[in-house]
């Protein structure tokens, strides 16, 4: 079973001769231990075109220190990645399979095998304020690298400082003066795996800026969507919370922005792309829905007065929930480890590097992408003006949610008017799936309190719940038509 940890940390370069600063005596700081020797060696693990290493996540099995195991680094934020951890075990020629599976967004079912070996030499100190509390541990290592494809070896010294529990990124940035001030700078490498590799690693491009053609602004929300939808994959083999739907959400909007936005990115060469986006996010759409609504079940129960919960219903919602969650899950993963999967991430890669760019793309986004939007009003009011039962109702919902990623798209354009803009929608966005919800919710409880009266269990629960999702629906087609005439035409393009 692995565990967790979030570790924030800076590397610098620490040149020969220049000696470590006193940092004892920084504000906050009430004592320093150390220092501390430690012998570290580690194997690192990545595929032959080194995959991991560009997209900044490090695989390595290492023995020695307090922490001896396999160690997964994922990114998260600035200075901050995450680091999951098992135990050592017997050495293995291969990484372990729960490691192993949280990097095939990048891997794709390519093998991993050693890359790199790492021996270092660490003095470690540590500094801790009047209750204890570890602020930073700063260590100083002497490394000697060597690269396993031509056996060519490096060494160098580096100082690393990492943020404890009672620190804070002020005391990093105290410290970073303190080494700035001795001569010692911050390492242009994220990870000692990085800096031996960085012959072989191809030089990090420039971060995309939102410029001022349609082009530019359309590709930017595709990247956001693109790195989002990777960024999701880990957490959702983990069963992180949130994380199916923030992964479903990134596809939907990539699909939706390769829709609305087709004569910018010419639509033709990107239909196979969207179909195999549909069919991920339905994937996905299996696990998510049966989260929800078990979710939004017991929610409901809880607010019952007690009198009205009659028999085991929570023990009748989770042996109805629990395999049609877990067989979800489980499909969601299978399909993410398949080779339809892998091709649609090398799609999503293709795409960003390479659009399919029009003509239309190379003129100024304000004088092209305001039709677009429009025309994705248009398309909502066609459905919103005509609806008057569930299928409409959900078809307006359907357009409502095109519509607010179209005004995504464009809102570094418009600043806060699309923003405000955006919000109205996501309100008649939510009062729609509250009805939507409420469709797909009947039926299923219905067939609990069936279910329940089979079993000789009191089915009264499931009914009073049937009728206050009835009530709900009923509630949002009331309000439907006061909130569209409010939210009005996207005056702001």
């Amino acid at each position: 079973m692995s565990t967790s940890v979030h570790e924030t940390e800076r590397k610098y370069e620490a040149p020969t001769g220049v000696a470590l600063p006193d940092l004892a005596d920084l504000p906050g700081v009430a004592a320093s231990a150390g220092p501390e020797e430690q012998r570290l060696e580690a194997v690192y693990y990545d595929t032959a075109d080194l995959r991991l290493a560009r997209a900044g996540l490090t695989l390595r099995r290492r023995v020695g220190g307090d922490d001896a195991g396999w160690h997964l680094k994922l990114p998260v934020a600035e200075d901050t990645r995450e680091e999951v951890r098992l135990p050592p075990g017997r050495a293995a020629k291969h990484p372990p399979k729960e490691l192993n599976s949280l990097v095939q967004v990048h891997a794709r079912g390519d093998e991993l095998t050693p890359v790199a070996r790492i021996r270092t030499t660490r003095q470690r100190w540590q500094l801790v304020d009047d209750r204890g509390r570890l602020l930073v541990e700063v260590v100083e290592d002497l490394v000697s690298a060597q690269d396993v494809a031509d056996e060519s070896v490096d060494s160098w010294r580096e100082i690393e400082v990492e943020l404890g529990e009672g620190g804070d990124r002020a005391l990093l940035d105290q410290v970073e003066r303190r080494l700035t001030e001795a001569g010692i700078t911050r390492s242009t490498s994220s990870a000692k795996l990085t800096r031996l590799l960085a012959g072989r690693l191809a030089p990090e491009p420039p971060a995309p800026k939102r410029g001022k053609t349609a082009g530019d602004v359309v590709l930017a929300y595709l990247r956001e969507q693109a790195d989002a939808l990777k960024h999701q994959d880990p957490r959702v083999r983990r069963r992180e919370e949130d994380a199916v739907h923030q992964m479903r959400v990134a596809t939907r909007r990539m699909r939706s922005a390769l829709q609305a936005f087709g004569k910018v990115v010419e639509r033709d060469r990107t239909r196979e792309l969207t179909d195999e986006l549909k069919w991920f996010a339905g994937v996905l759409g299996a696990a998510r829905d049966a989260e929800v609504m078990r979710a939004g079940y017991e929610a409901n129960v809880a607010k019952l007065d007690d009198t009205l919960v009659l028999g085991p219903v929570s023990a009748l919602l989770t042996r109805h929930f629990a395999p049609l969650e877990a067989g979800a899950h489980e499909a969601a993963t299978t399909a993410m480890n398949s080779r339809r999967y892998f091709a649609l991430l090398d799609a999503v890669d293709a795409l960003i590097a390479d659009p399919p760019l029009t003509p239309l793309a190379r003129v100024k986004a304000k004088d092209v992408l305001p039709e677009f939007v429009v025309k994705a009003y248009k398309r909502l009011a066609g459905n919103a003006e005509n609806a008057h039962d569930d299928e409409s109702l959900h078809e307006s919902r359907k357009a409502a949610k095109r519509l607010r990623y179209a005004v995504e798209t464009v809102e570094p354009l418009y600043g806060k008017k699309a923003k405000k803009y955006r919000k109205h929608l996501k309100g008649l966005q939510t009062l729609l799936g509250d009805h939507q919800d409420s469709v797909v919710a009947r039926p299923v409880l219905r067939e609990l309190g069936g279910q329940a009266h089979l079993e000789g269990e009191n089915g009264f629960t499931f009914g009073l719940l049937y009728g206050l999702e009835e009530a709900k629906a009923a509630r949002a087609e009331e309000r439907f038509p006061t909130v569209w005439r409010d939210l009005g035409k996207p005056k702001f393009v």
